[in-house]
């Protein structure tokens, strides 16, 4: 594989301008991030939705900033070449700023991120400015936000009424403001992301919320369906089905072992004759 140099903030700027679009993907472990780099996506986010997709919770919320350093670590030794963006977790920065400063030097020093990503919008503003100010790069990310979304009633649409609207346009333009090189759309009407997307110099990353985002995202796992096939959703385009292949796989090695099939004498391994003679009892 080619080497690619990574990008940077200023040109994923640039892509905006020119209308290019950036590809990213979320992922959580070595093996993904190597195949994510080859097939030649843009930005790799190390997303606290691992407790859903590797972890095995019903949510976000028990994600620890441990469990992002962990994966995060695995994936940069996966794609180096690419650039990777590792997600603050639920609570880790909402108190003290040396709190706060903390956890993102973490995430840097041992998890080797080249930024971080926080959710929230006008409420963190200041958060991403001191983060900024501290010389680390910030995504933000508004619309659904799934560690708020007791508070949201759910996984809902975001940005149907006009309220909503002004609310996220608001927190769009405060997050900017702050110093956040991109903003993650999540679940946010078509219509409102495309506003959003011309109202700003940053680029926005969408995820459910339309084409006319500068970008888009979604989960390894998801696009390739990694995993159960229940409950699809109807923003995540299938581009190959990978957990049937693996099921498949999985279930014809069981029944070849149960059969004797399997190992096969191509799979073994031999003495040499006079070893086998010895065991026999004929030592001489």
């Amino acid at each position: 594989m080619d080497q690619r140099k990574a990008l940077t903030t200023a040109r994923m700027r640039r892509m905006k301008q020119d209308g290019e679009k950036i590809t990213m993907v979320t992922a959580y472990d070595y093996p993904s991030a190597k195949l994510a780099e080859e097939a030649g996506i843009d930005v790799i986010l190390v997303g606290d939705s691992l407790g859903n997709v590797v972890l095995g919770y019903d949510s976000t919320l028990p994600v620890t900033l441990d469990d992002i350093v962990y994966h995060t670590r695995s994936v940069v030794r996966g794609a180096a070449s690419t650039f990777i963006v590792a997600d603050m977790p639920f609570l880790t920065y909402h108190g003290s700023l040396d709190h706060t400063l903390a956890g993102v030097a973490r995430l840097m020093q041992e998890g080797h991120a080249k930024a971080v990503k926080l959710e929230g919008g006008a409420e963190i503003a200041s958060t991403v400015q001191a983060i900024t100010q501290a010389g680390v790069p910030v995504i933000g990310h508004i619309g659904l936000t799934p560690q708020s979304v007791h508070q949201l009633g759910g996984y809902r649409i975001q940005g149907k009424s006009s309220e909503q609207a002004k609310k996220l346009l608001e927190d769009a333009k405060a997050l900017e403001k702050a110093g956040a090189f991109a903003i993650v759309l999540e679940l946010v009407t078509e219509e409102l992301a495309a506003w959003i997307s011309r109202e700003l110099s940053i680029p926005t990353i969408g995820i459910g919320s339309g084409v006319s985002c500068d970008g888009q995202v979604l989960v390894f796992h998801d696009l390739l369906e990694y995993g159960s096939t229940s409950a699809p959703r109807k923003f995540v385009k299938a581009y190959a089905q990978i957990g049937e292949t693996i099921r498949n796989g999985l279930a014809a090695y069981a029944n070849e072992v149960r059969s004797g099939q399997f190992p096969g004498p191509e799979h073994s391994f031999h003495m040499d004759h006079d070893v086998i003679q010895y065991l026999n009892g004929d030592k001489e």
